[in-house]
């Protein structure tokens, strides 16, 4: 394949090598120093930019017949207007909080725990996020795909707060950013007498940079929206 990296930071170039490893091209390198760029030399773009040029970089792929994987977080209240671009355009796009792909069975295990704990309402929930201090986005879009999946499935919760507890309707999530921290999710279940946790820690950014390679070799050639979920065949 042909690929736009549309952000080349950190991630960038750690999806560069091992798109390289796996026999792929890379023809665009864009970065905020380098907006200017033909998508079209493209066959796919991979974009981990930063949640300003997201909804822009999205488009001008849709727009020009190039199927675009997106792991950028921050941006979501315009995701729809991006679906919706996709089917009107007839392209494909995928986007992922998280495209490691120890963390999509975590998301797994997140909602059949989730759906499991939500007659027991002994036991109140809480959750953790670690982070480099780089990332840009508090809380960060796994945490968030976590608590959204809680939501989802456990009845006694109907959002949730950052940095702060309300035990009776909000799921709280403590972020932290730490240098040289990956990433670090944990969900806990607690009542008088004991504790259920699950957690997920990246060691390097190698998981999250390979699904999202994996996730560009699935779309090309496809036409709709899709998630991880359709990509690994899980759920």
């Amino acid at each position: 394949m042909k690929i736009a990296l549309l952000g080349y930071g950190k991630m960038g170039k750690t999806i560069e090598k091992i798109a390289i490893d796996r026999g792929h091209d890379i023809v665009i390198r864009a970065s905020i120093e380098q907006p200017d760029y033909d998508i079209t030399k493209a066959d796919i773009a991979i974009d981990f930019s930063i949640p300003d040029a997201a909804v822009h970089n999205i488009s001008n792929c849709l727009n020009n017949n190039v199927p675009v994987v997106s792991g950028t977080t921050g941006w979501l209240q315009d995701y729809d207007k991006m679906t919706s671009l996709c089917e009107e355009k007839q392209g494909g796009f995928i986007y992922a909080s998280n495209f490691s792909l120890g963390v999509n069975i975590f998301f797994e295990l997140n909602r059949n725990l989730a759906k499991m704990m939500s007659n027991l309402e002994q036991y109140k929930i809480g959750m953790e996020e670690i982070h480099h201090t780089q990332k840009l986005d508090e809380p960060s879009g796994t945490a968030i795909s976590l608590a959204n999946d809680i939501i989802a499935e456990h009845t006694a919760y109907q959002n949730w707060a950052l940095n702060t507890a309300d035990a009776n309707t909000a799921i709280p999530i403590v972020a932290k950013r730490i240098p040289e921290v990956p990433g670090t999710h944990t969900v806990t279940y607690k009542s008088d007498v004991d504790t259920i946790t699950i957690a997920h820690e990246a060691h390097n950014r190698q998981g999250f940079a390979l699904g999202a390679v994996i996730a560009a070799e699935w779309l090309l050639g496809k036409t709709g929206v899709f998630s991880m979920k359709d990509v690994l065949n899980i759920g």
